[in-house]
């Protein structure tokens, strides 16, 4: 009887704790549901109607049309399947450079922060993660004259001979610029004939632009200060015995960094490239502060684009579209990130290979002597 009693009393608490961990949670739930899950509903809702901007979305005179705005984005043969393909290829080589770049930077500026021998951490701390700090926007017009035909940038290239181009004008590839050097105008007939999303092949492969290139550089120089207080969060939560005991058993710095460091930060590997990732394929602001699309759509991005289609041209439903496949495109990046950086499972042959042997028997010692 007095068992049943406690057992009572015990889901009588925790439904208790229940009802009021909920109201603690309700405002914040009220305000995420207000102001998030409704609005990106609403934006799926006009995603798949004609809604042209005037009065509510879900009035009588709004119809549902089914996938042609999403048709016209990635199969429409028109301009906006073009500038879709432009702005993707853009983004593309954006993600490609900027992500393995601020992640390798990041992590050596962590590592040499980190250093117990190194004087004033707290000042180079504090400078490296200073420009995450700063505006976006106030960045990017420094950029702008920094990287302008007679900017400090090309300043600096012509004390060792080099002329500068005019960096957010130029719309040429660097990778058809480099192939270029070498007497490579133009590209082989069936990428310069074959298109996809509206956009030539040759196109694709030929790099991000000179101009895409000077963002590429100031997204490195804004994000690795902020990713690295993330890689020594995790190097101070390593322990050290694991590498003390390489060190004794003659492993040089590289193989305990490469080997035993780095697994170790995995997780925080993960998060890095996932943010990362993220944030390169939502790139707008520097964008729209910077160049807005020029030159010729060299540095259009998916995420400028849905604006500009949205806001400017009032095709609200191919805005909503574009901002859809965005978020498609991001959330299979990072599940395939997950699935790269997995735990795996270390085979029965491997596992055998590090077991110690079982001594053998006194008595088939004895026979085998």
């Amino acid at each position: 009887m007095s068992t049943n009693t406690g057992r009572l009393r015990r889901s009588g608490i925790r439904r208790g704790e229940a009802v009021s961990g909920w109201l603690f949670t309700a405002p914040m739930l009220v305000v995420t549901g207000l102001f998030l899950v409704v609005p990106v509903l609403m934006a799926l809702w006009v995603s798949f109607s004609d809604w042209n901007g005037n009065g509510s979305p879900f009035s009588s005179g709004v119809h549902f049309i089914g996938t042609t705005n999403y048709a016209q984005v990635v199969s429409g043969g028109g301009l906006a399947e073009q500038n879709f393909g432009e702005s993707l290829r853009n983004n593309a080589w954006y993600v490609v450079l900027v992500v393995p770049i601020q992640t390798i930077v990041s992590l050596l500026l962590a590592v040499m922060v980190n250093r117990a021998i190194l004087r004033g951490r707290g000042f180079f701390r504090t400078a490296f993660y200073f420009p995450s700090v700063t505006s976006s926007v106030a960045i990017t017009v420094l950029w702008l004259f920094l990287f302008s035909a007679t900017g400090s940038v090309n300043k600096v290239l012509s004390w060792f001979g080099l002329h500068g181009p005019n960096w957010f004008n130029d719309p040429s590839g660097i990778i058809q610029n480099l192939l270029g050097a070498f007497g490579i105008t133009q590209g082989p007939h069936v990428l310069t004939a074959n298109t996809f999303l509206g956009v030539s092949w040759w196109s694709w492969i030929g790099g991000p632009s000179v101009a895409m290139t000077a963002f590429i550089i100031m997204a490195v120089f804004t994000t690795s200060g902020t990713f690295m207080l993330l890689f020594i969060a995790g190097l101070q939560n390593l322990g050290s015995d694991v590498a003390e005991a390489a060190e004794v058993d003659g492993a040089n710095g590289w193989q305990r960094f490469w080997q035993i460091t780095l697994p170790q930060l995995r997780p925080t590997l993960f998060t890095v490239l996932t943010l990362g990732l993220i944030g390169c394929w939502q790139v707008f602001d520097q964008i729209y502060t910077g160049t807005q699309g020029a030159p010729g759509n060299t540095t259009l991005t998916p995420a400028y684009l849905s604006y500009t289609s949205a806001f400017q041209n009032q095709a609200w439903g191919q805005g909503a579209a574009i901002a859809f496949i965005l978020f498609v495109i991001i959330v299979v990046f990072t599940i395939l990130q997950q699935w790269i950086l997995r735990e795996r499972k270390v085979s029965r042959r491997r596992i055998r290979a590090y077991q110690p042997r079982t001594p053998k028997p006194a008595r088939e010692v004895e026979r085998a002597s």
